[in-house]
């Protein structure tokens, strides 16, 4: 019989101790098992949390800016009109080819009219500076207005957050607009002449959007919008959703609309959906309809913690949003209460908030009879349940100072509540004579405004919503919250100069700096202007806060001029010299051309010695280059030798070695510092006695090598490729260039600023925030946006005049008309041509004999309304027995498409002028033959 292994004590101990073993590394493994379990579990809400607060994590607002009816042009603007309780409502525009005679009839039966003839108009629709997007005129002409608007909107938004436009090129920013599409221009297949060819782009709605992203280089998500009147809201919540996600690190969020047509008008009228006065009484007892309005607003988003991060200032903080639709309502553009109680429910939901912590709702609130109550009783049995009573919901609607702006309603009314959580200041609802009758307000607690009122203070911060539904269905709801105490700084010890306000200084110790640059002349001086303005409305900001917000916030332009002084009265001399087109000490200019900019290295006989001195004193970046420079230098000559050179007294005898020595340890480590500054050095001139420095500068020699050069008194090898960068001061011509290089001086009269000054202006890159003269303030300053040059473009809107000028009959003058030397004539001149040859010839001829002549300037630059205005109050007022007409001599184009010149035109409205006076004076209409434009050359007329 065999063993039973079982039983065999060898076996069993045997197997027992391998039991064991096994058992021991079973557990070990185990535990290394749970240990990488538990590793692994706590990284997994490691990154659950942080996607819950990415995608819960407030959005700060940091720039705004808009155009609203009532000249509303910024958001400050906006808030004068509302917090004043303006209503800005105005007839329809005359100056987009509207029949407005015919477009208004009180019937609403009558096809093809409408029965309001008021709304919120932008009455600059038109206007766009085409030069500054460099746009061709026959391409702006073709452009839907929306776009113009935007993109001239946008840069000022970012303008007004502290970024430079032009520094966002090749980011992830993303842009989201809200449009509708306004039929601007005609169909594709029926071009009108002068539009062929750019209305595709011109019309289409995705280029809203689109064109932004192109003209700014920006490479995140551009969508164009269209859900009617919610559109700009369901932007901005797509546009929250992608910086959430780290689809983009910036949003340009907006909406626009401008009626390019008065179709709404009419279509309106069919279904009686419009107030007859054009107001919107928004959850007013008498509401009877909507009144449209036009405008375009612009946000500039960023994540609070990027936003706190780059120093950027919030305005305020968005919270959450929702986007739903109304579904099977009872009709097509039907209400939903049900839905707007659900889009509510779901913003506070995603941003953690509940009905009692929001104080304020910017309505929709249209005024129509059935879209406010169902609204109202929607809010009701939200917001208005469990809050106290004595702390109701605040209601109002910006639609009722300047009408239904569409598919900018809802960007609108964000900046409304923006500014008044700035100002904690409810604004008041208009035209409300008693609140609504079908609404049941004492269901629950809330108050519409109806008077201007503090916001209250609860122990939190304060919070608004803001809602917008579209025609179409789709629902949106906006929950804004104030933004966030900046934290306390703690009291810092003193530090460097070269280490405080965080990047070091390069160069420290200077004069202030304010850099004003534009794409044109005219542009810069009007640019300037406005700085000076604003300088001397807040004299109590710091000159280098003003200078460091100038170079961090605002594009470097072709068009360049930097004031520059010790105090605000040199700072605004230069000012006043750049707006007036006049040279002043304490103001540089230039224009940026294609051209390289080069150096002129320091004359060896100029006061560079002293600013050696200065310069060791300021800058530590210099100085590092010159330890550099000298230590190169050792090997060769004694360095204490070359330090005499500018620390010894100023009568100690000059070595000539020395001085070569330390004119090139001089020069290589100013032209280092100016790198660190970011110049790009292309190109040197000089004397030749800097051969072994430009040598060096230019990659041909090692520093090693140019320094026992320079020790030693020998010449570079000329054969060097990068020697022909080298070039002497008789090869520039007298303007300071040469071989398509600009050439400005380092050190002219010794002065390193100077020298960075000149180099900016002509096209150079200069980071002054390394330069001592610019400095972060304690707070962002608030500049004044672009001061865009606009001309008028509108297809299809012909000019007043140049239909006038079919109806004028012009006559040769008949010599007995002459005025008589007792008589007094009038001479009307185009403003900026007094002085102008033709004009002066013209004016001593009418008064050779003894005529007394007076003379009047007038702005050609004004609009039609105003122009005939003016010359109508000029013509009256002086009473003359004749008047003499200059204004040919202004041959600038009018700027809306056409090449007729404005001088022209304007005769032609004086004509019309004198038409109409019961007993007018002759005109004579003098033009110069030497001037090229179509006008008739070398005669006299008179009518």
């Amino acid at each position: 019989m065999g063993r039973n292994p079982s039983n065999d004590p060898g076996t069993a101990g045997d197997t027992a101790h391998d039991g064991a073993g096994t058992g021991a590394a079973t557990e070990d493994r185990l535990r290394d098992y749970l240990r990488r379990a538990t590793t692994e579990l706590r990284e997994v809400k490691r990154r659950l949390r942080q996607a819950e607060e990415r995608d819960t994590e407030p959005v700060a607002i940091i720039g705004m800016a808009c155009r609203y009816p009532g000249g509303a042009a910024s958001p400050e603007a906006l808030w004068d009109l509302v917090a004043a309780g303006r209503d800005v409502l105005g007839d329809l525009p005359d100056d987009r080819g509207w029949n407005t005679e015919d477009l208004y009839d009180p019937d609403p039966d009558r096809p093809g009219t409408s029965y309001a003839h008021e709304g919120g108009f932008l009455r600059d629709a038109a206007d766009f500076d085409a030069d500054f997007f460099g746009i061709s005129p026959r391409e702006a002409l073709a452009m839907d207005p929306q776009q113009r608007l935007l993109l001239e909107t946008g840069w000022e938004a970012l303008e007004r957050a502290g970024i430079d436009p032009t520094s966002l090129h090749g980011s992830a920013t993303g842009v989201y607009v809200g449009a509708i599409d306004q039929d601007y221009g005609p169909p594709l297949h029926q071009p009108w002449e002068g539009a062929d060819g750019h209305l595709l782009t011109g019309g289409t709605a995705s280029v809203l959007s689109g064109r932004i992203s192109y003209t700014l280089g920006l490479e995140g998500p551009a969508v164009t919008v269209d859900t009617a009147c919610s559109s700009s809201l369901v932007a901005l919540h797509m546009a929250l959703q992608s910086l959430r996600g780290g689809e983009t690190t910036l949003a340009l969020v907006g909406g626009v609309t401008v009626m390019a047509t008065p179709g709404i008008f009419v279509e309106f009228s069919r279904q009686r959906g419009m107030a007859p006065d054009g107001r919107c009484k928004a959850f007013s007892a008498d509401a009877d309809g909507t009144g449209w309005g036009e405008g375009v607003g612009v946000l500039v988003l960023e994540r609070l913690s990027d936003a706190v991060r780059g120093g950027h200032r919030v305005l305020a903080v968005v919270r959450g949003s929702a986007v739903n639709q109304d579904g099977a309502s009872n009709g097509l553009t039907a209400p939903s209460g049900p839905a707007q109680k659900r889009v509510v429910r779901r913003a506070l939901d995603r941003a953690g908030l509940t009905t009692a912590d929001v104080d304020v709702v910017e309505a929709h609130g249209t005024g129509t009879t059935l879209g406010d109550p169902i609204e109202a009783q929607a809010l009701i049995e939200t917001y208005g349940q469990g809050r106290p009573a004595e702390r109701p919901l605040l209601l109002g609607s910006l639609k009722s100072n300047i009408g239904h702006t569409q598919a900018a309603a809802g960007v609108g009314g964000v900046i409304k509540m923006v500014m008044a959580l700035r100002a904690g200041v409810v604004p008041p609802t208009l035209h409300v004579a008693e609140p609504s009758g079908h609404v049941d307000w004492s269901a629950g607690a809330v108050e519409l405004v109806t008077e201007a009122r503090a916001w209250p203070r609860t122990g939190r911060v304060r919070r608004a919503a803001v809602s917008s539904f579209g025609i179409s269905g789709t629902n949106a709801h906006v929950i804004l919250e104030e933004a966030p105490q900046a934290p306390q700084a703690p009291q810092a010890p003193e530090v460097p100069v070269e280490v405080a306000q965080g990047a070091p200084v390069v160069v420290g110790s200077v004069p202030w700096v304010w850099p004003v640059s534009a794409r044109g002349e005219e542009a810069l001086r009007a640019q300037a202007a406005r700085l000076l303005e604003f300088a001397r409305a807040h004299p109590e900001l710091e000159p280098g806060a003003v200078g460091h917000a100038l170079v961090t916030g605002r594009a470097a332009l072709p068009y360049r001029g930097v004031a520059t002084g010790a105090c605000r009265e040199e700072l605004e001399a230069g000012l006043r010299a750049l707006a007036d087109g006049h040279d002043c000490p304490h103001l540089v200019r230039g224009v940026q051309t294609d051209e390289r900019v080069g150096y002129v290295l320091p004359d060896p006989a100029g006061p560079w010695r002293r600013t050696v001195r200065e310069l060791l004193a300021g800058s530590p970046v210099f100085a590092e280059h010159l330890e550099a420079c000298l230590a190169a230098l050792a090997p060769h000559v004694s360095v204490e030798t070359v330090r005499a050179q500018w620390s010894g007294p100023e009568e100690a005898p000059i070595a000539e070695q020395g001085a070569r020595c330390a004119l090139f340890a001089v020069t290589v480590a100013l032209v280092r510092t100016w790198r660190k500054l970011g110049v790009r050095v292309d190109a040197f001139a000089g004397d030749p006695a800097h051969g072994p420095a430009a040598a060096c500068l230019a990659g041909a020699l090692g520093l090693d090598a140019a320094a026992r050069a320079a020790a030693l008194g020998e010449d570079p090898d000329p054969a060097q490729p990068t020697w022909l960068w080298l070039r002497t001061p008789a090869a520039a011509d007298q303007d300071g260039t040469g071989d398509d290089v600009t050439y400005v001086e380092l050190l002219p009269d010794g002065s390193v600023l100077t020298g960075l000054l000149h180099a900016y202006v002509n096209g150079a890159d200069v980071d002054w925030t390394a330069v001592g003269a610019a400095s972060p303030g304690a707070e962002p300053v608030d500049l004044p946006t672009y001061a865009f040059q606009r001309s008028r473009y509108w297809l299809g809107a012909p000019e007043p005049a140049v239909r006038e000028r079919q109806s004028v009959d012009w006559l040769p003058a008949e010599p007995e008309r002459h005025a008589g030397p007792r008589d007094t004539w009038l001479a009307l001149v185009p403003d900026g041509f007094a002085d102008d040859p033709f004009v002066t010839a013209a004016v001593d001829a009418l008064g050779a004999d003894g005529t007394r002549v007076t003379t009047r300037t007038v702005d050609l630059s004004a609009d039609d309304d105003t122009l005939l205005r003016d010359l109508t109050d000029t013509v009256a007022g002086t009473g003359p027995a004749g008047v003499l007409s200059l204004l040919d001599a202004d041959a600038t184009p009018r700027g809306d498409g056409s090449t007729a010149p404005r001088g022209a035109l304007a005769t032609l409205t004086l004509a019309r002028v004198l038409h109409e006076l019961p007993e007018a004076p002759p005109l004579w209409c003098a033009t110069d033959d030497t001037r090229d434009h179509p006008a008739p050359a070398d005669l006299a007329w008179a009518a």
